[in-house]
């Protein structure tokens, strides 16, 4: 059964419990106590201080800044960080991303990373990237260096985030092809 986005996010906040050994209430006090720096400042001194991976830390760094607004009486970012992703214009795009991330739990364990942008998925490293890409497409990035380029699987240059990159347009494209790419990815970032 595939995770709802709620439920990714609420396995990822236990997931930094016990990384850092806490409640998350008390990590989000702690880390709104450190005051309004930059998020890649605070980002830093959470992986830092908390002994937390990237993705971890930026969540709770996320959280934190809503629980501060919230307390300024500001309403929070968002409850549901695919919220502010899908937000506007790439709002259609949130069924196939949820359409993709059921078809992809089939893969096995994965920790769900969101970013501000899109999604990291990550074993012990980034296997895969979800979310919207240009001209009303979901974009799905992928790290397999060993594969060759396609015509459907876009090589991309050193420097980026993933190795390869295709466009899904509509859930028929949530094909054994796809599929079968990203678990290769998947394999790989053991």
């Amino acid at each position: 059964m595939a995770q709802t986005s709620e439920q990714a996010r609420d396995s990822y906040v236990k997931g930094i419990e016990a990384k850092a050994g806490r409640p998350i209430a008390d990590l989000v006090a702690e880390v709104a106590s450190w005051g309004p720096g930059k998020h890649g400042e605070l980002l830093a001194k959470a992986k830092d201080a908390l002994g937390l991976g990237h993705g971890h830390a930026n969540l709770l760094v996320h959280l934190a800044r809503d629980h501060v607004e919230a307390a300024a009486g500001a309403p929070p970012d968002a409850d549901d960080p695919l919220d502010a992703i899908y937000a506007g214009s790439k709002a259609p795009l949130r069924s196939l991303h949820e359409a993709l991330m059921a078809r992809l739990a089939g893969l096995g364990s994965f920790e769900v990373a969101p970013k501000k942008a899109n999604v990291s998925l990550r074993r012990s490293k980034q296997f895969a990237l979800v979310g919207p890409g240009s001209r009303g497409r979901l974009e799905v990035g992928v790290n397999h260096r060993a594969a060759e380029a396609t015509e459907r699987f876009e090589a991309l240059g050193p420097g980026k985030m993933c190795s390869h990159r295709a466009f899904v347009t509509g859930p028929e494209e949530i094909d054994d092809e796809l599929l079968a790419f990203v678990r290769e990815a998947y394999e790989a970032a053991e």
